[in-house]
């Protein structure tokens, strides 16, 4: 296959620029697309050609197939990058790309039909005995027919969307008289979000970790894992914290769980990159949750400890090349952690606060990458997922890497919305994530808005003594026998700011 000459890329903000810059890296030339919304965006200036698709709805630019291969004719473009979310794991896409007589970056449309819906790869899983959480292997529509699979499992029992994903079309039931209207609202939102409203149902694990396995699959049989990524830090089913490794994770695990990632996308003829999805109980065993094909939104913590380029390879895969390293030549360098800065409010559970980026200064330093696609000035529009970047920090092990994200989150400045940053800090004082005491209760467990209001009194009253101590310093040349101004009296000696604060972020820990 001919080598790649120019990608369009069908996305928007900062995985629109992540795949650019690799692209430029490569020497290929890339267009944006872009919606009425994200014309000013950076993306769209990065880009060496940039067509205009629609509106700012989703549902007029960026979710219209159509539009963007007619881009893609236009602008000559070899090659398209879905991305993640819109259109990326949608097969129908995929096949009119190739019908096109454009290469699609990304898995084949059977692929994606087999691993897109849950239960037809929960089928494959079962056949290649991977572990499987108990449940229906047909999906349930009569309600009289999803109380007996209820009852046969045992409750609490999952509810879930057979093809959907990102939460939606899920619910938690506790018990029989919760069934029915619990089922008709998760088949509601699954017809609403995937056109089908078919669920199936699983037994409920009440504190699992949510571990996944990254792989790359060639077009010459040719498939490698590249570990696995820590992702049980959740709200709404939606992750907010992914680190890699795993804190629990033990070289035989890792490798049971490689081997069944591997085994799932040579089931299904995969090429590409991918993510085999695990749940793993307190007792560490592990059951196939399902598999993303396409590429994540965390893949840069994974990136940060093999110090591979998931996107260059992406482009490989799909000239034809053979996957240049084997399992054997793969090792774990150090610990990454990667927090998702979303324009939500922490304290409102999590609620959207899109508005004007007031402020914006990121951080920088040793181990610290930002991934964003926005600039001061700019605002967030409302039309889209609310991530405004994501913040990856890499260290020799796991706590130099949450060292080094406390530092990063405290130099993060935005102003001019709510922000997840400062859930970022709290995660990183806490007891029990710092112990990697984790599951994807962890959020209902062990946060609540009081714990960040607690935590600006805090930084309010550091603030305030390290004005005070600058107050001092600037008199200490006036009157060399001056007293600190906030010290100690009942001791008899200066209470610093650094003691102060130390005691400060103590209190954090809650």
């Amino acid at each position: 296959m001919a080598a790649i000459k120019k990608i369009l890329v069908a996305n928007r903000g900062e995985i629109a620029l992540r795949v650019m810059r690799s692209a430029r890296e490569m020497g290929i030339k890339t267009v944006a697309v872009f919606s009425d919304a994200d014309r000013a965006m950076p993306f769209v200036r990065y880009a060496d050609e940039a067509i205009h698709i629609g509106a700012s709805p989703s549902s007029q630019s960026y979710l219209v197939a159509e539009k963007i291969i007619d881009a893609a004719k236009k602008t000559k473009a070899d090659a398209i990058h879905p991305g993640y979310g819109f259109l990326s794991e949608n097969e129908s896409f995929a096949g009119k790309v190739k019908k096109a007589g454009i290469i699609f970056i990304g898995p084949n449309a059977k692929s994606i039909r087999m691993m897109g819906n849950k239960l037809s790869a929960k089928e494959i899983a079962k056949k290649l005995k991977v572990p499987l959480v108990p449940g229906t292997e047909k999906a349930v529509s009569d309600v009289k027919q999803a109380l007996k699979e209820a009852k046969r499992i045992g409750y609490p029992v999952l509810l879930k969307a057979a093809a959907g994903g990102g939460g939606k079309g899920m619910r938690v039931v506790n018990k029989e008289p919760e069934l029915h209207s619990q089922m008709e609202r998760a088949q509601s939102e699954a017809l609403s979000s995937f056109g089908d409203d078919s669920v199936f149902i699983e037994k409920y694990i009440s504190s699992p970790r949510h571990i996944e396995i990254q792989i790359l699959a060639d077009e010459h049989g040719n498939v490698v894992h590249l570990f696995e990524r820590e992702c049980s830090i959740q709200r709404r089913h939606q992750k907010l914290i992914e680190e890699a490794p795993s804190a629990v994770m033990t070289e035989s695990l890792r490798e049971k769980m490689g081997e069944c990632a591997v085994a799932v996308a040579k089931a299904c003829n995969y090429t590409s990159a991918g993510t085999v999805e695990f749940l793993v109980d307190e007792m560490l065993d592990f059951y196939f949750l399902e598999m993303n094909t396409r590429l994540q939104v965390e893949h840069p913590v994974t990136e940060m400890i093999t110090g591979i380029d998931l996107v260059k390879e992406q482009i490989r895969i799909a000239q034809g090349e053979k996957l240049s390293f084997k399992q054997e030549d793969l090792k774990i360098r150090g610990h990454a952690i990667e927090l998702r800065v979303n324009a939500e409010d922490p304290s409102n559970d999590f609620l959207p606060n899109v508005g004007f980026l007031k402020t914006y200064r990121k951080p920088c330093g040793a181990g610290v990458r930002v991934d964003d696609g926005y600039e001061e000035g700019m605002n967030i529009p409302i039309y889209y997922d609310p991530m405004i970047a994501k913040l990856i920090t890499h260290g020799r092990d796991r706590d130099e890497a949450m060292c080094r994200m406390t530092r990063a989150i405290e130099e993060y400045h935005i102003t001019g919305m709510k922000t997840t940053l400062p859930f970022g800090s709290f995660m990183m004082s806490h007891r029990e994530f710092r112990k990697g005491n984790l599951s994807t209760r962890f959020i209902d467990q062990y946060f609540s808005p009081e714990k960040l209001l607690s935590n600006d009194k805090n930084e309010e009253q550091v603030a305030a003594l390290i004005a005070a101590w600058m107050v001092q310093n600037n008199n200490h040349h006036k009157n060399v026998n001056a007293k600190p101004a906030f010290a100690n009296a009942s001791a008899g000696k200066p209470e610093t700011v650094k003691s102060r604060w130390k005691q400060n972020r103590l209190n954090f820990e809650l």
